[in-house]
């Protein structure tokens, strides 16, 4: 799998920090497969699925790095790190049911490969996984996953049942989005600093940074769904559109009300097909609203980096900057 530290830290400028992380990163990676091994051949292969096909590892990439406000060589870091990626998994297994999605991280979702029970039990499994280890981490570290663990389903119950009467279909959106990304984002970077002993008063910054975050890093994929080529991305364009997945510009677009803006919101409604997908997709790339989407993102992504401005200046301040302003900038 080569590197599999995020990239948004492999853009770190302290080469000793860089270079610490890549070190263990290797050791996490090594420990998040054997996490979702099994004494059983066939669960291994379907509970391992996901794991072996990579991923941008950022959640465990966030533990790691804001350990280093603390002791970074403390045991429990690595086994947080492992927990915040096998939660990720479980959460990624039940996704793809529900949105009945075809591919992930470039294989066959679990739920075409052996159906939609044997996918979500596997999500169940790596759920219990990731909770077998985090019982180890102390009741602090126990009591955060559970929580955030309720956010998670009450992310996925909200999305499903969508807005309700009088309320704003845009701030929905954004506390899903809170709920099903942010949180297990800010999880990760309290967890960091939680179990290497850093500062108490470090928490809610990260929690904030994490939360903000998590919700750009969505929002993000929205523009990209919609501007970026499959060269660039690695998926295709519209993809979320022609399922009638509701993205931020769409949104956004709700505030436009000129002709050419409510016939577009009008087609898109209407439920599109793979045939006027690309003349949408070439009026959406014209409008205003995608440059409304990126100020949108850029907001949230600011508003992360402001959570943190009390944390020690350094090299993890810096790289959490960075790490923010990656993932703005990423076109995939």
């Amino acid at each position: 799998m080569g590197n599999s530290l995020p990239k948004q830290l492999r853009l770190v400028s302290d080469r000793k920090l860089l270079k610490d992380l890549e070190a263990r990163m290797v050791e996490v990676e090594a420990r998040i497969i054997a996490a979702t091994t099994s004494a059983d051949a066939l669960v291994t292969e379907m509970s391992s699925h996901l794991a072996k096909a990579g991923g941008k590892r950022m959640r465990p990439g966030l533990v790691l790095l804001t350990a280093q406000l603390g002791d970074p060589d403390a045991p429990e870091v690595v086994d947080a790190a492992v927990v915040m990626e096998v939660t990720h998994l479980a959460t990624l297994y039940h996704d793809d049911v529900m949105d009945q999605a075809s591919t992930r991280r470039g294989v066959d979702t679990a739920h075409l490969v052996w159906g939609n029970n044997v996918a979500i039990l596997t999500g169940d499994l790596l759920f219990a996984r990731a909770s077998n280890i985090v019982a180890s981490l102390g009741q602090e570290a126990l009591t955060m996953q559970a929580q955030v663990f309720e956010q998670l389903v009450l992310g996925q119950l909200n999305e499903t049942i969508g807005p309700r009467e009088g309320q704003d279909p845009l701030a929905h959106y954004l506390d899903v989005l809170r709920d099903k990304t942010g949180s297990l984002i800010a999880l990760s970077a309290r967890l960091g600093a939680l179990l290497s002993g850093a500062d108490a008063s470090y928490q809610q910054p990260l929690q904030a940074f994490g939360e903000r975050i998590g919700v750009a890093f969505q929002l993000v994929d929205d523009i990209i769904d919609i501007q970026s080529t499959t060269e660039q991305s690695g998926k295709v364009s519209g993809t979320d559109l022609l399922a009638g997945v509701p993205t931020l510009p769409v949104f956004l677009l709700e505030n436009h009300k000129d002709k050419e803006s409510v016939e577009l919101l009008q087609l898109i409604k209407s439920g599109l097909s793979a045939q006027n997908l690309p003349e949408v997709l070439e009026k959406l790339r014209a409008h205003v609203v995608m440059d409304e989407a990126q100020t949108e993102t850029q907001r949230w992504a600011d508003q992360a980096v402001a959570a943190i401005s009390g944390l020690p200046a350094g090299s993890v301040k810096s790289a959490l900057e960075a790490f923010a302003a990656a993932v703005v900038e990423r076109q995939g």
